[in-house]
C-alpha cells in the first residue's frame, strides 16, 4: 500500500498554539543531521503544535508574496514559487502523519482531534484563493505560448487541475460549503481509523487452560505466552486480532470455538455499538462525500474520484471486477467443497464456516501439495527476506544498501539504510519498521519523510519508509515470515524503489501517479518472490544456513494456485462493497449492516467467505486514500502481470536492460506523463488481461 502525503493532495495534520521560541523547537530548525534526516531523538509530541502553526504562517506569507506580485504571471514567479512554498510545513506534516500511523500516542491523537479542521481550512484557503487561481488560469490558457518544456507544461496542467477539482470555479457560497465539508471530513476520517485501532488493541483472546492449546505448533504457543507476559498475564496465553498473530491461530488451532471467538472479534471491529463504533461515521462520511461531488458537478463521489484515474468511470471498474469475479467465485466454491469433503472424511458432520477456512485450507495444502508452511518459515526469517529484496534490487538495478547507525529513529525497532546508486552516488535513505506494535495501525505501507525533487539546481534526495506488521521474534528465534508476509515485503519494497528512483524537477510531480497505477511498481516485484531462481539466491534456513532444497521449491511452485479462489473472492467482495458505497446518489439514514449484506448478496458471495474488509474497519476507503479505489490493486495487477512478461520474454527474469527501461519509463517519471503513456513507453503496447488470468490459474 502506497501512502502519499502532500500539502495539496491530502488534508494536513495538526494545529497549535502560538508564541513559541523557534530556536528551541527542533521541528522548526534546519536539521544538521546526516542527509538532513528528522532528529527523532529530539522531537517531542508537544513540539508539533507550535511548529505547525509557525509553519502555516510561513506558508501563508509565501503565498501572499505570489499573490501580491504585480508583474505579469510567469511560470517562474507563480508556479515555481507555489511549488516551493510550504516546504517546512510539508516536512513537519510528513513526520506527524507517519508517527500517528506507525508510533502514535494519546497526545498525538488529541492534537489531531483538535486541529484537523483548522489544517483543512489552511489547505482550502490556498486551493480556493481567487487571486492565486487567476495567475494559474492566466498561464494555463497560454500554456502552448510560454516556451515551456514538457515537464513544465505537465506541472502547470496538474496545478490547474488541482485547483479546479478543489473547487476554484465555484461561487463564494459553494466554496464555503465545500470548506465546511472538508473540515468535517478531516475529523471523521481520523476518528474512523482511531476507532479501528482502539478496537483492535482491545481485542484479546485469553486462554488459561493449557489443554486448549493441544494440537497447536510450539511456535504459536510461544507467541501466545509472549503476548501474555507483555500484558502482565503470566501463566496464560493471549492472542490478538493483529493479522501476524490471528492468521497462524486460524490456520493451526484445532479448537473451532476459539477460532470463532478470535475471528469474530476481528470481523466486528468498529461494529460493537460502543464508543468505537463506526457505523454512524460511515453514514456521515458517505453523505459529505456525495455532497462534495454534487457541489463540484458530479453525480456520485465515484464519478468525481475516477475521472482522475486510469479507469475514468465506475462502469469501467465494474467491468473489470465482473471479468474476474466469475472464475474467482467458481474456484472458491470448488475449494469450499474440497474442505467439506475433508470434514466428512474425518468423521465430522458440521458445515464449513467462515472461521474454519484457514484451518482446512492448511489441510488441503498438506494433502494436495505435501506442503506445511511451518516447514517453510525457517527459510524465510526476516533478515533473510530483507536481504532478498536487497539482492533483487541489486541484480535488476545495480543499487546497494549500507546499514547506518548514526540516524535517529522514532522507535528502537526501526533500521536505517543508505541506498547507493549503481554509479556509487547517494540515492536515498531507507527506514525499515518491521514489527507489529499496539501503537501502530494494521497492515503494511510505504511512505516518506521527504520526497525527491530539485531546488536551486540541487537534487533533494528522498527519505523512504517501509512499515510492516510482521510477527515479533519469540525467545531466541528470529521473526519467521509466512509466504503471504514474504510477498508483502516484496510488495512494499516495490513502492520503495519508486521512491528511490524518482527523478523530477518539481515537487508536484514527485511520486504522483494515478491510484490505479501506483500498485504496478509494488505488485510486479511480488513475481520474483517465489521464482525458483530467486529462492536459490536467498531462502536459507535461519539455524543451519542451508539453502532451501529443490524438493521444497518444487512444492512451492506446484502450490502456486493454492487458495487463489478464496484470495481473489475476498478481495473482489471488498472492491464491490467500496464501489457500491461510492456510486450512491443518496445516503440519508443508511443501514450499514444491511447495505453491506445486500452488496454481498448481489454478487453471490458464499457465506463461508467474508469480504477482506467489512465496512466498519475498511480503513482503505474510510480513513485512507482508496475511496472508490480499492479496485486499484486489481487494475494494477493487469499491468504488473503484463509487465513481468517483458522479463520472461527476454529469457532472463533478471534482465538489466528490461529493468533499466522499467526504471526510466515507470519508476522515475512520477507525474511527468499520463500513466497510459508511461506504460506504452515501457511495453510498447496495451496491457493484456490474459497474463493476469494465467497467473491466477483461471485459464
Amino acid at each position: 500500500m502506497k501512502k502519499v502525503f502532500t500539502i495539496f493532495t491530502l488534508i494536513i495534520l495538526i494545529f497549535g498554539i502560538m508564541g513559541c521560541e523557534k530556536a528551541k523547537n527542533p521541528l522548526l530548525e534546519e536539521w544538521d543531521t546526516p542527509y538532513s534526516t528528522p532528529p527523532f531523538d529530539r522531537i517531542q509530541a508537544d513540539d508539533f503544535k507550535p511548529a505547525i502553526i509557525e509553519a502555516m504562517n510561513m506558508h501563508k506569507k509565501e503565498i501572499e508574496k505570489i499573490i501580491k506580485d504585480k508583474t505579469e504571471p510567469t511560470f517562474e514567479n507563480s508556479i515555481v514559487r507555489l511549488d516551493n512554498s510550504g516546504e517546512k510545513l510539508n516536512e513537519i506534516v510528513l513526520i506527524l502523519s507517519n508517527l500517528i500511523e506507525a508510533n502514535y500516542n494519546d497526545t498525538l491523537e488529541q492534537v489531531a482531534q483538535e486541529v484537523f479542521p483548522l489544517l483543512s481550512k489552511h489547505n482550502d484557503e490556498i486551493l480556493l484563493n481567487d487571486k492565486l487561481f487567476e495567475k494559474i488560469k492566466f498561464l494555463y490558457e497560454k500554456i502552448n505560448n510560454l516556451g515551456l518544456n514538457d515537464e513544465q507544461k505537465r506541472t502547470l496542467e496538474l496545478y490547474y487541475r488541482d485547483f479546479v477539482r478543489a473547487g476554484a470555479l465555484l461561487n463564494d457560497s459553494d466554496k464555503q460549503k465545500l470548506k465546511d465539508i472538508n473540515q468535517r471530513l478531516s475529523v471523521l476520517t481520523l476518528n474512523f481509523g482511531m476507532n479501528v485501532q482502539k478496537d483492535n488493541n482491545n481485542n484479546v483472546l485469553i486462554i488459561d487452560n493449557k489443554d486448549d492449546l493441544n494440537g497447536m505448533p510450539e511456535s504459536l504457543i510461544a507467541t501466545g505466552e509472549k503476548i501474555a507476559n507483555e500484558r502482565n498475564m503470566p501463566g496464560k496465553w493471549v492472542y490478538t486480532t493483529d493479522k501476524a498473530v490471528m492468521i497462524p491461530f486460524l490456520q493451526y488451532c484445532p479448537n473451532r470455538e476459539l477460532r470463532k471467538k478470535l475471528y469474530d472479534m476481528y470481523l466486528m471491529r468498529g461494529d460493537n455499538d460502543n464508543e468505537n463504533d463506526n457505523k454512524n461515521l460511515i453514514k456521515e462520511i458517505l453523505n459529505l462525500r456525495l455532497q462534495k461531488a454534487n457541489l463540484l458537478g458530479y453525480k456520485t463521489y465515484a464519478d468525481y474520484v475516477l475521472e482522475d484515474r486510469m479507469a475514468k468511470n465506475p462502469m469501467n471498474v465494474y467491468n473489470l471486477l465482473d471479468q474476474i469475479w466469475s472464475p474467482s467465485i467458481a474456484k472458491a466454491t470448488l475449494e469450499r467443497d474440497e474442505m467439506q469433503k475433508i470434514i466428512y472424511n474425518e468423521g465430522d458432520t458440521f458445515k464449513l464456516q467462515y472461521y474454519d477456512w484457514w484451518y482446512y485450507a492448511e489441510k488441503i495444502r498438506n494433502k494436495q501439495y505435501a506442503l506445511d508452511e511451518n516447514n517453510l518459515k525457517p527459510y524465510f526469517s526476516l533478515n533473510v527476506v530483507r536481504d532478498a529484496v536487497f539482492t533483487l534490487s541489486n541484480k535488476l538495478y545495480g543499487i546497494t544498501f549500507k546499514k547506518l547507525d548514526n540516524i535517529s529513529v522514532y522507535n528502537p525497532d526501526v533500521e536505517v539504510y543508505e541506498v547507493i546508486d549503481n554509479d556509487g552516488s547517494h540515492l536515498a535513505i531507507l527506514y525499515l519498521d518491521y514489527y507489529t506494535r499496539n501503537n501502530k495501525q494494521g497492515g503494511a505501507w510505504t511512505t516518506s519523510f521527504r520526497d525527491q525533487y530539485h531546488k536551486d539546481n540541487k537534487n533533494i534526495t528522498p527519505l523512504v519508509s517501509v512499515v510492516c506488521n510482521f510477527p515479533q521474534p519469540v525467545g531466541d528465534n528470529p521473526s519467521l515470515l509466512s509466504m503471504d508476509e514474504v510477498e508483502t515485503f516484496f510488495h512494499e519494497f516495490g513502492h520503495a524503489l519508486q521512491g528511490f528512483f524518482s527523478d523530477v524537477t518539481y515537487k508536484r510531480l514527485s511520486g504522483y501517479v494515478p491510484r490505479d497505477f501506483v500498485e504496478l511498481p509494488s505488485q510486479i516485484l511480488e513475481h520474483w518472490a517465489f521464482e525458483p531462481q530467486m529462492l536459490k539466491l536467498y531462502a536459507k534456513h535461519y539455524k543451519t544456513g542451508e539453502l532451501i532444497p529443490d524438493s521444497l521449491i518444487e512444492k512451492i511452485t506446484n502450490s502456486k494456485y493454492f487458495n487463489q479462489g478464496f484470495a481473489k473472492t475476498e478481495f473482489l467482495a471488498a472492491s464491490y462493497l467500496d464501489m457500491d458505497y461510492h456510486i450512491l446518489t443518496e445516503v440519508n439514514d443508511l443501514d450499514v449492516r444491511a447495505f453491506e449484506q445486500a452488496s454481498m448478496d448481489k454478487i453471490g458471495l458464499i457465506p463461508e467467505i467474508k469480504p477482506r474488509y467489512r465496512s466498519t474497519y475498511f480503513n482503505h476507503i474510510f480513513s485512507g486514500g482508496y475511496s472508490a479505489g480499492y479496485y486499484c490493486y486489481l487494475w494494477s495487477e493487469v499491468l504488473d502481470c503484463d509487465a513481468y512478461h517483458a522479463f520472461i520474454e527476454s529469457g532472463d527474469i533478471f534482465n538489466k536492460d528490461v529493468a533499466n527501461k522499467f526504471r526510466q519509463t515507470i519508476l522515475a517519471p512520477g507525474g511527468k506523463k499520463d500513466a497510459e503513456q508511461m506504460y506504452l513507453d515501457f511495453r510498447g503496447k496495451e496491457p493484456d488481461i490474459k497474463y493476469l488470468l494465467e497467473d491466477l490459474g483461471f485459464i
